[in-house]
């Protein structure tokens, strides 16, 4: 079964996220679980903890169908030690708040060398954090995103993630999110149907299909290989409508969460539905 859902509104408190979801037709979501934008988050009330969890036992979703997404300042392969020493401590705190919530993974940009250190140092930086991170914690997942190599983010290439993960000693608790814009854009063709197939078998021999946690479905503005990332809108873009069909119709996908961060939340509700309506004998 596809669980297809999107990046949904905090507003008023985390508990309101999973009605959100509802709102419009989703079975899965993301959130960020405090600010997306700040270092550090207020604490969440444990009475809102609980609402959130019985929001989302009302909604059918669990914590497989959930995907929180870290704050966009943290930086876990950072040249910098004290903007590491901040991303760490924010991280760490990310992690506990999805513990608090009863959430099982952490969605998150690898990190970038900004420049100053090589790749592979800044890859080692990244690992070194996640091993860090989950020896603090208990039960949550960190979930490396692919990204579209824009600027000197890391994360772009299959290999980037293979490397980090090899070095993360708790394999059981590292995975993957595959973001279909940031792929396309890193140059993996997935609109073409042999690129479609090429890409997926590669991820399955350079990382190992049992690392894949989660996917953001999101179509391209720019073209294959730009290193930019700027989302489209379902269809409307460069990966085109073949690929959205050639996806949802896909059972590799099956069981994790789907998330679209599509460029306009008005017509998240249409999105949805129209992806499930591809679904051959849906």
């Amino acid at each position: 079964m596809k669980y297809i859902g999107a990046h949904v509104s905090t507003e008023g408190g985390v508990a309101n996220a999973p009605l959100e979801a509802i709102a419009i037709g989703a079975k899965s979501f993301a959130l960020f679980t405090g600010s997306s934008n700040r270092w550090t988050s207020k604490a969440i009330p444990e009475g809102e903890a609980h609402a959130f969890k019985e929001n989302c036992r009302r909604g059918g979703f669990t914590a497989d169908q959930i995907l929180p997404h870290d704050n966009f300042l943290i930086n876990l392969g950072s040249p910098d030690p004290q903007k590491l020493h901040m991303s760490r401590k924010s991280f760490l705190e990310e992690m506990k708040r999805c513990e608090q919530l009863g959430l099982t993974m952490l969605n998150f940009h690898p990190g970038s060398h900004l420049n100053e250190i090589e790749e592979e140092k800044s890859l080692d930086l990244i690992a070194e954090s996640i091993n860090i991170t989950l020896d603090q914690t208990d039960g949550v997942t960190a979930v490396l995103e692919s990204t579209a190599g824009q600027g000197s983010n890391l994360g772009y290439r299959f290999e980037h993630l293979a490397h980090i993960i090899a070095k993360v000693e708790d394999k059981s608790r590292v995975g993957v999110c595959i973001d279909t814009c940031h792929t396309y854009s890193a140059g993996y063709d997935l609109a073409d149907e042999e690129g479609y197939r090429k890409t997926w078998h590669d991820f399955d021999e350079i990382i190992g299909r049992s690392f894949l946690r989660a996917i953001h479905l999101n179509d391209d503005l720019r073209k294959l290989g730009s290193r930019i990332d700027r989302h489209a809108e379902i269809g409307k873009g460069t990966l085109g409508m073949e690929f959205f069909r050639r996806f949802v119709n896909d059972p590799r996908f099956d069981g994790m969460p789907i998330i679209l961060e599509t460029p306009n939340p008005a017509i998240w509700p249409e999105e949805i539905k129209l992806l499930y309506s591809l679904i051959e004998n849906h």
